[in-house]
């Protein structure tokens, strides 16, 4: 890849659309070539599939089909927009990506690592993350700063206890891969938030 890919995960409500939208502006003023795109979804095919797993009318979606449908939605993204991007060397930002298919579908679902990396080889062989940013908020906290969970988010209504273990899940990995997974404390104030990781992003060589 001649570009760099930058990944952003957390559980739900640890702030990693406002801080991807910080890194936007602060890019976009800095006058760096990026695109940003999220998961599910980025594509109107990726869209539409993200329709499906989130819609609250799907509870009776199996845990193997939740996660074959992230798997999907993440090759139409990759094929469709992030490789592209990548082997024009631009710089892409993914709010989300395989990694919260490790920590929900893997862990806290109970499919285990080998059933989800098997799901999402395409994305392992092909556009591994030069920098995971793991916002880290254990979800309890998380639900109140947010005022509870979004009552039309299938995921958001799966209950406290599957987001800890979605929790669980994340601090794993970041043991597994410290050399990719960086945690940053999104407990803080959101502008010490954004200065820690653009300080990361820039010590690492990824932004200017």
């Amino acid at each position: 890849m001649k570009g760099k890919l930058i990944t952003f995960e957390g559980c739900e409500g640890c702030g990693k659309s406002t801080q991807v939208a910080l890194l936007k502006e602060y890019l976009t003023t800095t006058g760096q070539d990026f695109i940003i795109t999220r998961e599910p979804g980025g594509t109107e095919i990726s869209e539409k599939i993200r329709a499906v797993i989130l819609g609250k009318e799907n509870s009776a979606m199996v845990d193997e089909c939740e996660a074959l449908l992230y798997a999907a939605s993440r090759c139409q993204l990759l094929k469709e927009r992030v490789l592209p991007a990548l082997d024009s060397g631009k710089l892409v930002i993914i709010d989300r990506y395989y990694d919260s298919s490790f920590a929900y579908q893997a862990y806290a679902r109970g499919l285990g690592y080998d059933f989800v990396s098997a799901a999402n080889k395409f994305a392992l062989d092909n556009a591994v993350p030069d920098i995971t940013i793991f916002l880290d908020f254990d979800p309890e906290h998380a639900f109140i700063r947010k005022g509870g969970a979004d009552k039309t988010d299938r995921l958001e209504l799966a209950g406290i206890e599957f987001h800890k273990r979605v929790y669980d899940g994340y601090n794993a990995l970041a043991q597994k891969f410290p050399q990719r997974i960086a945690r940053i404390d999104a407990s803080k104030q959101i502008n010490e938030v954004h200065n820690s990781i653009i300080t990361l992003l820039k010590e690492k060589g990824l932004i200017k």
